[in-house]
């Protein structure tokens, strides 16, 4: 039980009232995590050591490797690539510029690992695109923006590398892995549900794109493609770490970008690796906040009560999960990601473990989650950058949102209800020896 309930408050509420008032994650949970150590009459030094000691860890490296590779890649014009090499496998269909630019979210999600990114890459062409052909504004925005949600789904997702951090050390490989599956069964069911729109609004079909062309397309975009095979291949044969792979990953997309593609000259360098420290930062303060305030939790007991509350309603592992995303799905609409798997992976990880969830499904249903609550005012990055693009405003694009948030929500509950979903290449490729 919790030993001390002031303390509980001042840690948790102050956060979120931090967080009302507009302070910056990371420094809201630094500053309720100070209060709280006055008030307990700890030494302040304990609030400095957890946050380094958060930050200190291998697997983090791999993160700005990461990111570099993303935005090499973004910065050269993969894009293009892709969404034509996408457009000769699907763009025929009726509707098919929208299930392009689901599949071409797929292809670019692969290679940044973020939705933002997938975002604002494929919506700045994809948008326009649809836009001349006669889609409406309102649906060319929301189908780019929730084909973005694959982006924290499939490898090399920053989110997963933070969740095996925060989940105490879990290979990232197996949840590189456990994202695949759903990411696809994802990208079919936008696809699928593009498609039933785009019928029922008599959307224009795209013209047959030849053989010739489309091998040539595949032949310019495959070299952008081998990027997320490097990275898996290496990682599941043990040729190299997933921090290794980020490295060759990213000296990868250099030699592609640079010397082969050759798209923007050698001076952007300095701009991407000015982004990506911008970036890194953002994400190592956070980290370290996160630690601090996840051992604040411990000591005052936090998980257990939680657990012990959620137990008290059921013990069935199906209505435990269905109370987790009732948990996690609000939480994902006010926290951004990477705050959200910090806060909430040492409180609902050990409830999990306890119902038989494993930790690396537990992963995929939060990834989901806090996919959804990228796309949801009142701080759905992705959904800014969709409004930035499209120039249309956060209500409307809300409610050309709504179909596609019951899309998600559908495909959340079947990979929460279905572990196999998720567990399958994990246990196929990288099972765990005992």
């Amino acid at each position: 039980m919790i030993t001390n309930i002031p303390a509980v408050w001042l840690l948790i509420g102050g956060f979120f009232l931090l967080i009302i008032l507009r302070v910056p994650s990371a420094f809201a949970m630094a500053l309720a995590c100070v209060i709280t150590t006055l008030y307990l009459g700890l030494p302040l030094a304990t609030v400095a050591q957890n946050m380094v000691a958060g930050m200190n860890s291998f697997v983090l490296l791999t993160i700005p490797f990461f990111i570099i590779t993303g935005e090499i890649m973004s910065a050269g014009g993969i894009s293009d690539r892709l969404i034509d090499f996408a457009n000769a496998l699907v763009g025929r269909f009726r509707g098919g510029l929208a299930m392009v630019n689901v599949l071409a979210c797929m292809f670019f999600g692969g290679i940044t690992g973020s939705s933002a990114a997938d975002a604002s890459s494929i919506g700045s062409i994809m948008i326009p695109m649809m836009r001349k052909k006669g889609y409406e504004d309102d649906f060319s925005t929301s189908v780019t923006m929730a084909g973005s949600v694959q982006g924290v789904l499939v490898p090399p997702s920053h989110n997963m590398i933070i969740f095996s951090v925060a989940a105490g050390g879990l290979s990232v490989g197996r949840l590189f892995l456990s994202g695949i599956v759903p990411g696809v069964v994802l990208m079919i069911a936008l696809m699928v549900f593009s498609y039933a729109l785009a019928v029922v609004r008599k959307y224009p079909a795209g013209e047959p794109i030849s053989l010739r062309n489309g091998l040539k397309a595949f032949k310019e975009s495959i070299l952008a493609l081998l990027t997320v095979v490097i990275i898996m291949v290496g990682i599941i044969s043990g040729v190299f770490t997933a921090t290794e792979s980020g490295a060759i990953a990213a000296i990868y997309a250099f030699i592609i970008t640079f010397f082969v593609y050759r798209n923007i000259p050698m001076r952007e360098i300095f701009p991407i690796l000015r982004r990506t420290l911008k970036t890194l930062s953002i994400i190592m303060i956070l980290i370290g906040s996160s630690a601090a305030f996840g051992w604040l939790m411990s000591y005052l007991q936090l998980p257990t009560v939680v657990a012990e509350a959620v137990l008290r309603i059921s013990h069935n592992r199906y209505m435990v999960l269905l109370i987790v995303d009732a948990i996690l799905l609000p939480m994902s609409m006010v926290l951004d990601g990477a705050p959200l798997i910090l806060l909430c992976t040492p409180v609902l990880l050990p409830l999990m473990t306890q119902v038989g969830v494993d930790p690396v499904q537990f992963g995929v249903i939060m990834m989901l989650n806090l996919g959804i609550g990228l796309l949801t005012p009142p701080v759905g990055a992705t959904m800014f950058v969709g409004c930035a693009l499209s120039g249309i405003s956060m209500e409307k694009l809300t409610k050309a949102l709504l179909p596609f948030y019951a899309v998600l929500v559908v495909i959340l509950l079947v990979i929460t209800f279905v572990p196999a979903l998720s567990m399958f290449l994990p246990n196929k490729i990288m099972p765990i020896i005992p």
